[in-house]
């Protein structure tokens, strides 16, 4: 049974919506999203992928405190370009029938971030201050809400792999026969937090991050969200295979034989019912990250060849954490649409390769196949070892 992606909003570093996601995707002369900003850590700039003109808690003011956010109105925000599809999909099939699946790693950070200094200056936690803002099933209650839909609704949170894990769960309802419809994909916002975390493993790049170059020395970090309308009726896009493995090698660091990764990108490919040859682009994890970066390109050199053009869209979007796969995924879903000549996203680096990686075929910035692309894959890699790894195919 195929699962087809009906329909795709997207917000991100590169835009809102999608043709202005796709313009700035393949803009000529370099990367130009995101900003050096000393928002969310005073006397230290850093490159972060920001989302424009969205205000915090920026919803209906219909929505309860519980689910007023900066998360949720990031979400809003996405659904609003394909609200008409998704009620349209609700009116046909009944509100029962329809599923919500969402990936994130943060909720209400945010909130709760600026509610705890709000109380050390002044005593009393702010009244529009709920701690269900925080809870991790939060995005997902929050649509159901907004949608009126009472099928299954859950959040899957597995750190930078949780949306592409999401993609893949609310595929199986569907070949389960448990919805007729899902609402899928992640959504992840910055905070001063988040930013601290990864700080303090050393992990964040003050400049642009660098993926697989010798240089690389770390992450930016990302805000956004991705929808897609998935459901058994043939649409533009399918979700052909998905590829789900743990590590359980290191509460942070990649399993560095890259075990996981190999076998996930394998059980990709098997599932799609195709070959290491069939796969026309790759959208690498490609954070930047020493361990990261050398673990996956063995694994590509491995499962897919050499040859296989490669990217890392991060350069483009930050690291989006929860949000990252089907943010990934909606790139792809890009790179297979409207796109007869087969342009593919561009790898931005310094090109000084990593003389201890094995050389990858990284796409131009003017790289293209000549052709429609027919399948493609995108690879989640995260914290814990969690692993997932998504083809998209035709429709």
């Amino acid at each position: 049974m195929s699962v087809f992606l009906n329909a795709l909003g997207i917000t991100c570093a590169l835009g809102s919506g999608q043709q202005a996601v796709r313009d700035a995707l393949w803009q000529a002369g370099g990367p130009g999203a995101g900003e050096r900003t000393e928002r969310y850590t005073p006397g230290r700039p850093l490159h972060l992928g920001t989302v424009a003109d969205l205000a915090d808690g920026a919803c209906e003011p219909s929505v309860v405190p519980a689910q007023r956010s900066r998360n949720n109105a990031m979400l809003y925000r996405t659904l609003d370009q394909i609200r008409p599809a998704v009620e349209g999909a609700i009116s046909r099939v009944g509100p029962a029938r329809v599923a919500i699946v969402l990936g994130t790693s943060t909720s209400g950070i945010r909130e709760g971030e600026l509610a705890v200094r709000a109380l050390e200056q002044s005593g009393a936690l702010p009244r529009a201050y709920h701690y269900g803002q925080q809870e991790l099933g939060s995005p997902a209650i929050f649509l159901a809400r907004m949608l009126g839909t009472t099928g299954p609704a859950y959040t899957v949170s597995t750190a930078c792999s949780s949306s592409a894990k999401a993609m893949a769960a609310g595929a199986r309802l569907l070949r389960h026969g448990m919805a007729d419809v899902v609402l899928t994909g992640g959504v992840d916002t910055l905070c001063a937090f988040t930013i601290a975390g990864f700080s303090s493993l050393e992990s964040v790049s003050a400049a642009r991050c660098n993926p697989l170059s010798a240089n690389r020395n770390g992450i930016n970090l990302g805000e956004g969200a991705a929808l897609f309308l998935m459901s058994r009726e043939a649409g533009p896009v399918r979700l052909a295979g998905w590829g789900e493995t743990s590590d359980a090698y290191h509460i942070s660091a990649p399993d560095p034989k890259g075990t996981g990764a190999r076998t996930a990108m394998r059980q990709a490919l098997a599932r799609a019912g195709i070959g290491a040859s069939d796969i026309d682009y790759l959208n690498l994890h490609g954070t930047a990250t020493p361990a990261n970066d050398v673990m996956e390109a063995h694994a590509v050199a491995d499962v897919l060849g050499r040859e296989v053009p490669v990217s890392s869209t991060k350069p483009l979007t930050g690291h989006t954490l929860g949000a990252a796969g089907a943010i990934e995924a909606a790139l792809m879903w890009l790179t297979l649409t409207e796109n007869p000549r087969g342009r593919l996203p561009a790898h931005w680096w310094d090109g000084v390769a990593d003389p201890a990686l094995p050389p990858l075929h990284v796409a131009a910035s003017d790289a293209s196949l000549g052709r429609a692309p027919r399948y493609v894959m995108s690879n989640s890699f995260a914290f814990g070892g969690s692993n997932s790894v998504l083809v998209l195919g035709e429709g």
